[in-house]
């Protein structure tokens, strides 16, 4: 089982997005993501966020939301369980990534891009302003074959 965080930062309609194409054995490869990684030991999810967004970005945040934890079940990996976050403030200035290639994306060019199926459902929460949520993802490889939403699954 694995902790991990997530995070969009957004201005004037974009979010910063990490095209993973950069590491050789990457369960993202290919794919548009958002900031974050894994937990280190004694960290909290905003602890774990703050440096994850300054490693990969050379960004520290300065406002930022926790906006809701998404369970990830895959038949390939661990059950994860992934703290998800919005930035709206920052200071530093962006460095290259060694996990990929960091863009501006506008945030309604991001149905076009590769990314994970469940993905396209909590940027629509978040997009929608949505309380805090629990989402679980059930994937069978690269196919999502069930959401639930704060205990209640979704018809797609």
């Amino acid at each position: 089982m694995l902790h991990s965080t997530l995070c969009y930062l957004e201005r004037d309609g974009e979010y910063l997005m990490l095209h993973r194409v950069k590491k050789e054995r990457d369960l993202n490869q290919g794919k548009w993501i958002g900031v974050g990684g894994k937990f280190q030991e004694g960290e909290s999810p905003e602890d774990c966020i703050l440096r994850e967004c300054r490693e990969e970005t050379g960004l520290t945040l300065t406002d930022y939301r926790y906006r809701g934890l998404v369970t990830f079940v895959s038949d390939q990996a661990p059950t994860e369980y992934m703290h998800l976050f919005t930035a709206t403030a920052w200071t530093g200035e962006p460095h290259p990534c060694d996990e990929g290639e960091l863009a501006w994306i506008e945030k309604t060019a991001l149905l076009s891009l590769t990314m994970w199926e469940g993905d396209r459902i909590f940027l629509d929460l978040l997009e929608t302003e949505a309380a805090f949520f629990s989402l679980k993802l059930r994937y069978e490889g690269e196919r999502l074959i069930q959401a639930v939403l704060n205990g209640k699954e979704l018809d797609r």
